[in-house]
């Protein structure tokens, strides 16, 4: 069989459009609705436990720190948030989970997990086995790509990066 590239193209796209419409649905109608998905993401990205930096969630986001203090506001007004200067260094400004924020990164973690344990079902374990490498494949030559566009004073995690630490901190939590 052979493959076109167009097609593969287009399946690509419907597969991250598709990711996305279902996260963005799932949000809108479970019980944290009123968060939109960049939220939930940042949400995952602040983390359950220790308080961040403003700087460090930015960094890991790849956002810069004044387009996540419009979010952080959000998220303090909604009650998901605390926001607190450093008690040594009040230049410093630290967020963290309040319990509300908390279950809801742990949702949307298990959200993930059940997508994820839906789209293997069907198959063996052989295909499965194939499915990862084939998986892992594409995320790392995307990675590579991102890098590459990357400049190299950038400090920001990759997306895979971002995935592993957010699943550490759900598998613990």
């Amino acid at each position: 069989m052979k493959i076109d590239e167009q097609e593969m193209a287009d399946c690509l796209v419907r597969i991250l459009e598709n990711v996305i419409l279902t996260e963005e649905k799932s949000i809108r109608q479970g019980y944290f609705s009123d968060l939109s998905i960049a939220e939930m993401h940042t949400l995952d990205a602040i983390g359950p436990y220790d308080a961040r930096t403003m700087s460090e969630t930015a960094a890991s986001l790849g956002i810069t720190t004044g387009t996540l203090t419009v979010s952080i506001d959000r998220l303090v007004k909604k009650g998901y948030v605390i926001r607190k200067r450093d008690e040594n260094d009040r230049r410093i400004v630290r967020i963290s989970l309040t319990r509300e924020g908390k279950i809801a990164s742990r949702m949307h973690g298990k959200f993930h997990n059940v997508l994820a344990r839906h789209i293997l079902e069907p198959y063996s374990d052989e295909e499965k086995d194939v499915l990862m490498r084939l998986v892992n494949d594409i995320d790392h030559y995307l990675e590579a790509q991102v890098k590459k566009y990357d400049n190299a004073q950038s400090i920001r995690k990759t997306a895979r990066e971002v995935a592993d630490e957010t699943r550490r901190r759900n598998d613990n939590g």
